[in-house]
């Protein structure tokens, strides 16, 4: 996991000099666990070496006029074009996903990855190059003991039962009436949110007009 650190180090420098207005830097340990606070801390850390000791913020491009810049920016509206024609070719953007194309491409692009990665084509360092067979995980894991989710339950029902509950229920009929009615769910949404109506029963409110996706299989 400790490779995380300099991995994530890479991708936000990288981020930066392709113009990003904003980047998060993954903690080293969130493929185990929810961030331990030293773990966070240090993706923070890495942030602000990036933008406070390399100096690639004095400029608004760093990379500006590179040839190969250029060339690899060119080859990914390429590929970008193709997919957006075949989008279009589906019939949209909902059509395809109904069609399982954004499934079989992510799940296509996947197995690729994955299959460089097992023929050590693509080298990831401490995974499949320069590895130590008998390397154990040592650093904190952060674990949430069941008190959290007590503690939560108890705010959620405090809150349920000291609010409004007749606008609650006006604010969830709007919510219902405006997804039967194909209109824009935004504003009644922001509404109950005033009202402290909960994450849950909005999506519940509108499940019960939309209902709920199922994934289709894709092989």
């Amino acid at each position: 996991p400790e490779n995380n650190i300099s991995r994530t180090a890479f991708q936000a420098i990288a981020a930066v000099f392709g113009g990003a207005q904003s980047l998060h830097t993954n903690s080293m340990d969130e493929t185990l666990a929810l961030p331990s606070e030293k773990a966070a801390e240090i993706a923070l850390r890495t942030q602000q070496l990036i933008a406070y000791e390399t100096g690639v913020a004095n400029v608004a491009d760093p990379l500006g006029g590179s040839w190969l810049i250029e060339s690899l920016t060119d080859q990914l509206e390429q590929e970008a074009e193709k997919y957006f024609e075949e989008i279009e070719h589906l019939g949209g953007v909902i059509q395809a996903i109904e069609k399982g194309y954004f499934q079989r491409e992510i799940a296509r692009s996947a197995k690729n990855y994955q299959k460089l990665v097992d023929q050590k084509q693509l080298f990831i360092v401490g995974v499949n190059q320069f590895g130590k067979d008998d390397e154990n995980i040592d650093i904190p894991i952060l674990e949430i003991g069941p008190e959290v989710e007590q503690i939560q339950v108890k705010a959620i029902n405090e809150l349920k039962n000291t609010r409004n509950e007749t606008a609650v229920q006006q604010a969830l009929y709007k919510i219902r009436e405006t997804c039967a009615n194909g209109g824009n769910i935004m504003p009644p949404i922001i509404e109950a949110a005033k009202v402290y109506v909960t994450l849950g029963e909005i999506v519940t409110a509108m499940k019960a007009e939309f209902g709920e996706w199922q994934e289709a299989a894709v092989f």
